[in-house]
Parts: C-alpha cells; sequence; structure tokens
C-alpha cells in the first residue's frame, strides 16, 4: 500500500504546466518516471526555475531582493506548507522525498553569480557556476526516484548535471550577450585567440569554432561520465534519466551542423528526433 500523502492537485498542475513550457526536453524526460516521482520532480523544476527567472528577467538590484524572497520561501517549504502554489508543491515534495536543502543554497549561490556580474576567468570559474546552477539538481532528483550506489552515483548525478548546463551555456551565448553576460571564460578566450571584438560583431571565425569545439568536448566528456550513474537510478527514473540526457546531449550535435554558430542560429533537437531517443534509451539501458 502506498502510504505518501497526497500531492496538492492544482499547485501541481501549475508546476507541470511551468515545467512543460519552458523545457520541452525536461518535461520530455519527466513522463517517464512514475506519476508520486514525477509530480515531485516537476515541482522541483519549478522552483528552480522561478528562482532562475527572477536572476534573468529583473535588474540586478530588483532582482536581488526577490531572489533573497524566493530563498525565504525554499526555506520555508522545509517546514511548513505555502499559499504560493510553487512552495506549496515544493513542500509536498520535500516532505515525501529525501530531497536535500543544501542543494537548492548551492543553486542560491549560483543565480547570485549571475546577478553580481561574475567574471568568468578561468575553466575552475566555469565549473563551479555549471555546478551550482544546475549539476545539483542531480542531488534534487535522484532522491525522488531513488539510487544505489550512495556518493559515487550522487557525483555521477553532479557531472550528468553539469553537462546540461554547459550545453545550455553553448546553445545560448548569443542570448545571454544580450544580457549582458558570457560564461566563456578569459583563459580558453585568450587560448584559441577570439576577442571582445570577434564576440560583439557576433563572428563566427575559426578560432571561436576551435573554443566552442574545445567546451562542446567538455561538455560530452561530463555527459559520458554522467551517464555510468544512471543505472543505478530506481526502478523508471533510470528511462527517465536517459532520456533527457540524450535529448539534451543532441543540441551539441545541432550546434556542430549549424557551423558553431550560435549567435544567429538556436541548437536544438526536433520533437521527432526526440521521440527517436526513446526506444534508443530503452534499449542502451537494458543492455546494462
Amino acid at each position: 500500500m502506498d502510504l505518501r500523502g497526497t500531492p496538492p492537485t492544482l499547485a501541481i498542475g501549475v508546476c507541470r504546466d511551468l515545467t512543460r513550457a519552458h523545457s520541452k526536453t525536461f518535461y520530455l524526460g519527466s513522463r517517464f518516471f512514475s506519476a508520486l516521482e514525477r509530480q515531485a520532480v516537476w515541482a522541483v523544476y519549478a522552483a528552480c526555475r522561478s528562482g532562475d527567472d527572477i536572476a534573468d528577467e529583473l535588474e540586478a538590484a530588483e532582482a536581488r531582493i526577490q531572489l533573497e524572497g524566493w530563498w525565504l520561501g525554499v526555506q520555508g517549504a522545509y517546514e511548513r506548507s505555502s499559499e504560493d502554489a510553487l512552495f506549496q508543491a515544493l513542500h509536498w515534495a520535500v516532505s515525501e522525498f529525501p530531497i536535500p536543502l543544501s542543494a537548492f543554497y548551492e543553486l542560491h549561490q549560483g543565480l547570485l553569480m549571475d546577478l553580481e556580474g561574475y567574471q568568468y576567468q578561468t575553466m575552475a570559474d566555469l565549473e563551479l557556476y555549471c555546478r551550482r546552477v544546475a549539476g545539483v539538481v542531480g542531488w534534487l532528483i535522484a532522491p525522488i526516484c531513488g539510487y544505489s550506489g550512495g556518493e559515487t552515483t550522487l557525483e555521477q548525478a553532479l557531472m550528468l548535471g553539469k553537462a546540461m548546463q554547459l550545453t545550455n551555456i553553448l546553445r545560448d551565448v548569443g542570448e545571454d550577450r544580450t544580457r549582458g553576460r558570457l560564461y566563456l571564460p578569459l583563459e580558453l578566450r585568450l587560448k584559441h585567440g577570439v576577442t571582445d571584438e570577434m564576440l560583439l560583431q557576433s563572428m563566427v571565425t575559426p578560432e571561436y569554432r576551435a573554443l566552442m569545439l574545445e567546451l562542446i568536448e567538455l561538455a560530452r566528456s561530463w555527459y559520458k561520465a554522467g551517464e555510468t550513474g544512471i543505472p543505478a537510478l530506481k526502478g523508471s527514473g533510470r528511462l527517465a534519466v536517459s532520456v533527457a540526457a540524450r535529448a539534451y546531449a543532441g543540441i551539441l550535435d545541432s550546434l556542430e551542423r549549424n557551423g558553431f554558430d550560435n549567435f544567429s542560429q538556436r541548437a536544438y533537437v526536433s520533437g521527432r528526433r526526440k521521440l527517436m531517443l526513446i526506444p534508443q534509451a530503452w534499449w542502451s539501458l537494458h543492455r546494462v
């Protein structure tokens, strides 16, 4: 008999709709979790997304105020319910599954990096950002579906989240530039001879392509490391995460096909291609 509490239907519906609207790839993967797990995943995604939207859409001063309110709301969700639909859903999720507050704290610190106009000097700076804003999402999702392997599996989940965030960064270089953000580390730009003028003029030069290729290969190495932990997930979580990972990784292939042009083109995986990934993911897991 399932003794879990009943999820708040209306609040979960808000989270589901937000997930579907903002990330078709993540939403596709979420459909393969069991019903209760899926609803908890939507609640977690919606909470993360709402913080991300604050950092992206508001001026820095106002965003800082709103983000502190968001963080208080997340902390409060671990203690009580809320009239706010997102925090009401999150309260249910963290009451039913051992989702660590520490992962949300890291996310909060990552979002603050955006508000503070953080300058990415080194590859270590970029990796820290990827860890904070998306790597820790693996720590939020793994406890929902359950896992074996202890800390090793959690580290692999972290790698997978980092890979997905780096993929987002590579896809959105042009879009982020319009917000005054640049995540490409200075040391890597100097290494490949990519100048500020090239970026301002949206120049897809041989130097820029070489820089993109290096980061694409880094993302692929993170996917490879992270995917080794998928078989340690329990139940339907394996297929859900595998489908999402394959779909995100496909964005890198699209970026390459676009000639590494992420200024005037947006790399994406078509709906048809995503559907083709489902049996591939299933077959891969059943060969393990």
